[in-house]
Order: C-alpha cells, then sequence, then structure tokens
C-alpha cells in the first residue's frame, strides 16, 4: 500500500457487540458454534443416521446469515447437518448475552420475533468440496489433503505489522479495545445507564511508516434517556478512554481532539435504530482498511469455507514473517477455485520493509506453510465450537487459546527457509 506522503492521519474503527451488524455476526456464528458442538458430540456417541450415514463433523457445512430489525431477527442460508439445535433459544440466547433483555432498550431477547429460513446446501457446492477436482481427476495420489476442495472461489489477504505486541496496525487494535472496553463498565456496572450499541474510531498518526500519536477519539455509545451528555463525556473519558491508554502504553497527543456522542443523543439504538446484517462490518472484522480485504465475510461460515478459512490461515501467515523477523509489515494473499484444494496463487507483499529478499520469503512461505483447506482445517484445529467469541471485536490480534492462527509457531522454521 503505497503511502501518500511522509506524514500521514489513519483512521479505523470497531463496534460493540450490540451493534446490529455485530448482533447478526454472533447469532450466526453462534449456531454455527452449536451445530457443531452437536455434530461432535453425535460422532462421539456413534450416532448412525435411517439413511446409513454416521455423524462425522467433517461432512458438516454451514453458511448462516442473519438480518435484524425492530422487533425481528431473521435466520436463512445453507446448513448440511445431522444435528437438531433449537434456533430460536440460541438467537434469544444470544441477544439476552448482549444486554437486549429490555423493552425500553429498543430490543428484547424474550418478545422479538424470529423467523427460521434455514435450508440444505445446494449439491452442486458440495461435490466439490467433498470430493475435490484433484482427486475427481486421479490428481491427488495418497495425501488426503487433495481431498478436500476449496468451498468457493476468492481471495483472501491477512496481514501484520510490528506496531503492537500483538502485530496488528495500531488504529484498529486501540479501537478494539476502547470497544471492548465500553462493553465492560456497562456490564460490570461501572456505567450502567450505557445501552449495548456503541461505535469507536482511533486516528493515529504516521510519520515515515510509523505512528508516533494519537490525535483523534471518537467514541459513540447508547445511553439511558435520563443522562445529561456533559456527565456521560466526562465518565467514558475517565472510565473508558484514559485506562484503554494508560493499559496499551500509549499517550494522547497534547493536543488530541476528543470526540464524544458528537450529536449529543444516542439513546434509539440496537436493531430498532439500524437495521443489523451478517456480514456487513468486514473491515472491523479485519485490519481496519490497513491492509486488503478479499471481500468475503467470516460469521457464520464453517471452516471448508475458504473466505474464512484462508483468511485465517493468511493472517497466521503474515504474522510469522514479521514475528520472524523478515519484515516489519507483510500482507499476504491467498486465491482459490471452487472444488480445488491447492491455492491458484500465494503472494507476499512487505511494502519495502522486508529484511530478506522478498523472492527468499515466498518461497519460505510456500515451503513452510500447506495452504490447502484440509490442511488448514487441520492445523489450525477449526472443527471446534469456537466462533462466536471471533464474531466481536475483531478476528485478529487477540491472543486467546482459541485462536490459533495468532500463534508464531513457525518462525525458526521460516527462518531457517530465510538461511538465517
Amino acid at each position: 500500500m503505497a503511502q501518500a506522503s511522509p506524514s500521514y492521519l489513519f483512521t479505523s474503527e470497531s463496534v460493540t457487540e450490540g451493534h446490529p451488524d455485530k448482533v447478526c455476526d454472533q447469532i450466526s456464528d453462534a449456531i454455527l458454534d452449536a451445530i457443531l458442538a452437536k455434530e461432535i458430540e453425535l460422532a462421539e456417541a456413534g450416532y448412525v443416521a435411517p439413511n446409513g450415514q454416521p455423524a462425522d463433523p467433517s461432512q458438516f457445512r454451514c453458511a448462516c446469515e442473519t438480518l435484524t430489525s425492530t422487533g425481528l431477527v431473521v435466520v436463512t442460508g445453507e446448513i448440511r447437518t445431522q444435528a437438531y439445535v433449537d434456533v430460536q433459544e440460541i438467537v434469544r440466547g444470544v441477544l439476552d448475552d448482549i444486554g437486549y433483555n429490555r423493552a425500553k432498550y429498543g430490543f428484547d431477547a424474550s418478545t422479538c420475533g424470529i423467523m427460521n429460513a434455514i435450508h440444505e446446501q445446494s449439491p452442486d457446492i458440495a461435490l466439490g468440496v467433498d470430493t475435490s477436482f484433484e482427486a475427481q481427476h486421479g490428481l491427488d495420489g495418497s495425501d488426503p489433503y487433495d481431498l478436500t476442495g476449496a468451498g468457493d472461489q476468492g481471495m483472501m489477504f491477512g496481514y501484520a505489522c510490528n506496531e503492537t505486541s500483538t502485530l496488528m496496525p495500531m488504529p484498529i487494535y486501540l479501537a478494539h479495545r476502547l470497544s471492548e472496553r465500553l462493553t465492560e463498565v456497562r456490564k460490570d456496572g461501572t456505567l450502567p445507564y450505557l445501552r449495548p450499541d456503541g461505535k469507536t474510531q482511533v486516528s493515529v498518526r504516521y510519520v515515515e511508516g510509523k505512528p508516533v500519536a494519537v490525535e483523534q477519539v471518537v467514541v459513540s455509545t447508547q445511553h439511558a434517556d435520563d443522562v445529561e451528555t456533559e456527565a456521560l463525556r466526562a465518565d467514558i473519558v475517565k472510565h473508558v478512554i484514559r485506562p484503554v491508554f494508560a493499559a496499551e502504553g500509549v499517550e494522547l497527543a497534547s493536543d488530541a481532539g476528543i470526540h464524544i456522542n458528537p450529536t449529543g443523543r444516542f439513546v434509539v439504538g440496537g436493531p430498532m435504530g439500524d437495521a443489523g446484517l451478517t456480514g456487513r462490518k468486514i473491515i472491523v472484522d479485519t485490519y481496519g482498511g490497513m491492509g486488503r480485504h478479499g471481500g468475503g465475510a467470516f460469521s457464520g461460515k464453517d471452516c471448508t469455507k475458504v473466505d474464512r478459512s484462508a483468511a485465517y490461515a493468511a493472517r497466521w501467515v503474515a504474522k510469522n514473517v514479521v514475528a520472524a523477523g523478515l519484515a516489519d509489515r507483510c500482507e499476504v494473499q491467498v486465491a482459490y477455485a471452487i472444488g480445488m484444494a491447492h491455492p491458484v496463487s500465494v503472494m507476499v507483499e512487505t511494502f519495502g520493509t522486508n529484511a530478506v529478499p522478498v523472492a527468499d520469503i515466498e518461497s519460505a512461505v510456500t515451503s513452510v506453510f500447506d495452504l490447502r483447506p484440509g490442511a488448514i482445517i487441520d492445523e489450525l484445529d477449526l472443527r471446534r465450537p469456537i466462533y462466536r467469541k471471533t464474531a466481536a471485536y475483531g478476528h485478529f490480534g487477540r491472543e486467546l487459546p482459541e485462536f490459533t492462527w495468532e500463534r508464531t509457531d513457525k518462525v525458526d522454521q521460516l527462518r531457517a527457509a530465510c538461511g538465517l
């Protein structure tokens, strides 16, 4: 990504778990998790369906989409499973956990309408995933990873840089931490008048490609009707902004602009204030615009969908490249054809920050990482019900046990492959 000048501002935003689009992402991933957990349970119990097919989580397919508006949740998409889960119960549980559990908040988990329009996956899509192009044409040899084809065509990007401890860009990293803190002070009672919906935004000054100061912070948070704007603004600075920047060891510029609820009022929010849709916050989900995005959303999709699994793998690759000291910034693109196991292309971009030739890094990446879908699924252990946790506050830069793509476990192999 070429920069316009030696000094520039870069801005990224985040949203809280109560934002209507993020509500939908969490519902879609909660349904995915519930079915996957049930599939695993059935397989461990030795369940065999009436058609003679044994339960097998590797045959589970899910592309679940959610829409929400005032008083209504619509769940749709394509799912192939032998398991049964109560979709209504899952939806109401997610809404209640987020905090939409009183009518005066504009949305009530116990009374909202829920429409279930889920149907079965297309057999045409299933054909290429269940038996890859390589396998169908006798090109698979004895390697089991050649048997699983990509669930769709497309290109996926991963990105990492050495601006923060988690190797994420500073603007999106700080915006996520502010959103998390907004939710924390709402749920722990520090600021009980806050409501679930909220957005944050951070603008960082870069000089010669390095972050030097935070110059603008924007926080918009839903709140109770009887709260005075000035009191709310003082509380957000004291209990949200200052603690986050102190914990991260980042100082605001002395003349930084802090904008809290700029309109002065944010009472109507959540699905009552704006319709929500799965997959509409993909830049929030990834790198805040600092790295490119292939266009595919993550939430609601099982791990055979390369929109999700290959994007996770690309982040894993890029993070290991930076952690290995091969570059200060790294963007990885991987592309697939539907039904084919092997990627059609792999690209590494270091933006001139590489410590060894880019060709050597790209060669090391292709030798160290197996980017076939089946290999990604096994290496990152993606057939686990871990996905709802990813659906708010970013899929990347959160070093949690479930987030296996955040590991820097290939550093030594990459360095060795580059002759270091």
